[in-house]
């Protein structure tokens, strides 16, 4: 057997590498099938979902305005509809009340006259005849009026100097009447408050003194079946004696005549 060296075989050359895989061309077509038909199921979705909460939003909506409006209008309407028939009896009570309503009779002072003035301050008693014209008025058209009871009484400021119990008497509707009114003062104690005002009025220039007339009634209107009390104020009624000295005794009714005079009643 030789005894020379084996020699070894030459070295093999690396295997090469696997060709990278490649799908067949089937499958690039199903993927791209895939992808179409998602695109399009996704369009599908978006447009019947789109369509389906569109409707439903209008609808929602068109249903809530026209019940909202119908209702505002339904309610404008209504109460319209209410406020003319009322409005209308209104209408028709103010003119019945305008035309057979009962309303208070209207008093003024037309004149007066004082004579035979006498004040002691010393003794503070007063003497005096006062002589008035009342006029009353009925504004009303359809009823009469009734007085009775009646007092008339003449003060300075608020005490009173005189008074005297009137007649009874009535008015027809429209009608205007007189009453003369004669109250008379002999010797009457009066306080000293009295006493310096009336001498402090006397001793201005026109000499005019401010008396009070008022008048106490209790009425009825032909209309009803009641009675009810009336009062009539007549203030400031001034009477000029004229010369400031505090000797005159005859004194008038200065200003514009008639006095008016307010009056206040429980009946209307």
């Amino acid at each position: 057997m030789s005894s020379s060296a084996v020699k070894p075989l030459p070295s093999s050359p690396p295997p090469a590498p696997p060709p990278a895989y490649a799908p067949p061309s089937c499958y690039e077509t199903f993927e791209n099938r895939l992808s179409t038909f998602e695109s399009r199921l996704c369009t599908f979705f978006e447009n019947r979902l789109s369509t389906f909460f569109e409707s439903r939003l209008c609808t929602f909506f068109e249903n809530r305005l026209s019940t909202f409006f119908e209702s505002r209008l339904c309610t404008f309407l209504e109460s319209r509809l209410v406020l003319i028939p009322v409005g209308g009896f209104v209408l028709l009570g103010l003119l019945f009340a305008a035309i057979f309503g009962v309303r208070d009779p209207e008093f003024a002072v037309s004149s007066a006259c004082v004579t035979g003035f006498n004040l002691s301050a010393q003794q503070q008693q007063l003497s005096a005849s006062f002589d008035l014209n009342l006029t009353v008025h009925s504004p009303n058209r359809w009823s009469r009026i009734f007085y009775e009871h009646g007092i008339a009484s003449m003060l300075y400021a608020s005490y009173i100097l005189s008074e005297k119990t009137l007649a009874p008497f009535d008015q027809g509707a429209g009608e205007t009447t007189v009453i003369r009114v004669r109250l008379a003062v002999l010797g009457k104690y009066i306080n000293s408050d009295v006493v310096r005002g009336i001498e402090s009025d006397r001793g201005r220039g026109d000499g005019a003194v401010g008396f009070n007339v008022r008048v106490f009634s209790v009425i009825r209107f032909q209309s009803g079946t009641r009675w009810s009390p009336l009062s009539v104020n007549c203030n400031d009624v001034l009477i000029g004696f004229g010369n400031g000295t505090n000797e005159a005794t005859t004194g008038y009714l200065l200003g514009s005549a008639p006095k008016k005079c307010v009056v206040t009643s429980n009946y209307v």
